[in-house]
């Protein structure tokens, strides 16, 4: 299975600003996440960044960085540009690997490639986990997806979904048969729905919700879901995120 990686790094976050270059274990994060994504087996792993701090952090590390536009709002509007920069045929498959999971696990990088490839009739695949904690239920950090029969991606919510209405009703706590799922922000792609992407117009869900994927689900795509028992990993959006993983890191010293 060939596939690349591309991992977008803006450097403004407005929680965490320069997180890209934050000091994790005396590496910046950004090239943690390319430490993770090069155990994953792709042809090539990419930093797409829209700053030229991380570009010559990335860059004197031995590493690809590609230069995008500032004006981009979301990562996957950030893979399109590298995409056309770097002339990718439409076949090409493109894993998306968000800059701030320094403790991803490689093999779910794989795992989004493959469930892409197993399923032509979908422009896009992703991951999810199931949830059996009632507090990550109903955190809206944690966002959460409904699928159909055959596995594509109904919807995702940082709501509680689905709701049990009669058990909360009486206010028990979440069925243990719920089968309530975690998304995965790893997304795979082609780079020609990429391209195709970048003529979709924004939706009111994804504003509304604030995640970039329901722009695919509004314009009537479909989003291949594959069901992981490995849990995601921790990632960095806030300054106590960031102390809980250097903290992961000391320990693992």
């Amino acid at each position: 299975m060939q596939f690349r990686v591309v991992i977008p790094a803006r450097y403004a976050s407005s929680r965490l600003p320069g997180k890209p270059l934050a000091d994790i274990g005396g590496r910046p994060m950004v090239l943690r996440v390319l430490d993770q994504a090069m155990k994953a087996g792709a042809d090539s792993v990419v930093v797409a960044t829209d700053d030229v701090r991380v570009q010559q952090a990335v860059a004197a590390a031995g590493f690809d960085a590609v230069m995008t536009s500032p004006g981009h709002q979301s990562g996957t509007e950030r893979l399109v540009e590298v995409a056309e920069v770097l002339n990718w045929p439409d076949d090409t498959l493109v894993v998306n690997v968000q800059g701030d999971e320094p403790l991803i696990d490689p093999q779910l990088i794989r795992e989004a490639a493959r469930q892409l490839v197993l399923h032509d009739d979908a422009v896009m695949a992703t991951l999810a986990h199931p949830i059996h904690d009632h507090a990550d239920f109903v955190n809206p950090n944690v966002v959460k997806v409904v699928a159909d029969e055959a596995g594509r991606a109904i919807y995702f919510s940082r709501a509680p979904i689905p709701w049990p209405r009669d058990a909360f009703a009486v206010q028990q706590p979440m069925p243990h048969d719920l089968g309530a799922l975690r998304h995965i922000g790893l997304y795979a792609y082609r780079a020609g729905f990429l391209r195709a992407y970048a003529g979709l117009a924004p939706s009111p869900l994804e504003r509304i919700e604030m995640l970039e994927q329901l722009r695919v689900l509004w314009h009537g795509y479909r989003i291949s879901l594959g069901i992981t028992p490995l849990p995601p990993a921790p990632g960095v959006d806030t300054p106590e995120d960031l102390a809980r993983v250097r903290a992961l890191f000391e320990a693992a010293a």
